[in-house]
């Protein structure tokens, strides 16, 4: 087959699919809009386009997201026509529509088979939009504006032959008719590479080396912000830190914002949050709060097999893949008691689960299982068996994403 995959920053969650399928024999292209000289990666020829204009000064605030839908969409239209010129003709096309680009390839290629990256759909009440009191919306207009951001979404559906998603709970955010063309399959994790380390060792950059005999405590987000709970968590660590003087607390992610809405007072959420509890922590105790920003990947693998607990919290939104790392790297994990997670986290067998306000409980369950190195133990050797039994990439999500594929050409 001719297979094209679309991702405004491809790989992203094609990075084991579209290498898989070159190595099956099939020409395999990628659209992508990030700049850059490569022009092939592991068997994948990558093609870049570019959007001609930006945003209109001053448009409708509403319409202002699937303007620059329209605009990526254009772009990757325009480049997908040059493709076609080249004598480039697509059996199956593959995109992470959620960017618009893969809007109007069908009328560059009817004859291709399109399949969508199902990743989210937006809803005014039951999800992300409301969860959480502290930040209401402060304009009525904002479920106008919502709906005006599913555009894109319902626009797919008319010209997608099925989807693909990772977990159940976010292809349950998709409506019908659409919904039953949804599979749902997870990216996959590499449970073979993510694997404990008993022997492992990390020297931060103050020189501080760690150990497993070390107390650590892990909150990981690509950025430190609401959604993920960073301000839930931050709230807990007066206390925690008190209860456990011998931990120490691994905080990964950076100062922007991957979710929802940045702070009005120009500050970053890590900053706003960390001033609002320093005054209640010791400045022995905060010596023991170790910001360590976007770490590399391969810093990050040894940082959660260190761990002695993770804490993980979401909004209701898409599942992190950090997450199911940790589950893999068997991690006892404490996590809130949101949608997301109980595909993953079953409570007292692959982790805790906790309310997602309810700090008193974090604080709580996050001592108790640092008193209780079995349960830890019994914990993460679960959290890594349901890792590899549902979630691994070669055994498991791999094989499926492959029969997808091939189902998308069959119809």
């Amino acid at each position: 087959m001719n297979i094209l995959f679309i991702h405004q920053n491809f790989p992203g969650q094609f990075k084991f699919l579209a290498p898989a399928l070159g190595g099956q024999g099939h020409s395999v292209v990628a659209m992508r809009m990030q700049k850059t000289d490569l022009r092939e990666w592991q068997g994948v020829r990558l093609v870049p386009y570019s959007a001609q204009r930006g945003s209109t000064p001053n448009i409708h605030p509403w319409v202002c997201d699937f303007e620059t839908k329209i605009i990526r969409a254009e772009a990757c239209f325009r480049a997908a026509l040059q493709l076609k010129a080249q004598g480039f003709m697509p059996d199956v096309i593959i995109a992470h529509h959620g960017w618009g680009e893969s809007l109007f390839l069908k009328d560059v290629w009817p004859q291709a088979r399109l399949g969508i990256y199902c990743e989210f759909f937006y809803h005014p009440q039951g999800a992300d939009v409301g969860f959480d009191p502290e930040f209401p919306s402060q304009d009525a207009g904002e479920v106008c504006r919502l709906r005006l951001k599913n555009l894109n979404n319902l626009l797919h559906f008319e010209a997608a032959d099925g989807g693909i998603s990772p977990t159940h709970w976010q292809a349950s955010t998709f409506p019908e008719p659409f919904r039953e063309r949804i599979s749902v399959v997870h990216d996959g994790i590499d449970t073979q590479a993510l694997a404990p380390n008993p022997a492992v060792r990390l020297k931060l950059n103050n020189g501080l080396e760690l150990t497993p005999q070390d107390e650590i405590i892990t909150f990981v987000n690509r950025n430190l912000e609401p959604y993920r709970g960073y301000h839930i968590f931050m709230r807990s660590l007066p206390q925690i830190l008190k209860r456990r003087p011998r931990a120490r607390v691994l905080i990964v992610g950076g100062d922007g914002v991957s979710y929802g809405a940045r702070p009005s007072t120009g500050q970053s959420w890590k900053d706003i949050f960390a001033a609002e509890v320093r005054p209640q922590i010791s400045d022995a105790d905060w010596a023991r709060v170790h910001f360590l920003g976007n770490v590399p990947y391969q810093h990050f693998i040894p940082l959660l097999q260190l761990s002695s607990l993770h804490v993980y919290l979401t909004y209701p939104f898409v599942l992190s893949w950090s997450l199911l790392e940790a589950m893999s790297l068997g991690c006892a994990i404490v996590a809130s008691d949101t949608q997301p997670l109980h595909e993953a986290i079953r409570q007292d067998e692959t982790g805790r689960l906790v309310g997602f306000f309810d700090r008193q409980g974090l604080v709580d369950e996050v001592c108790t299982l640092l008193d209780d190195p079995a349960a830890r133990q019994r914990l993460g050797a679960n959290a890594r068996a349901f890792a590899q039994a549902h979630y691994d990439l070669r055994q498991v999500c791999l094989p499926r994403q492959l029969a997808w594929v091939e189902g998308l050409l069959a119809g």
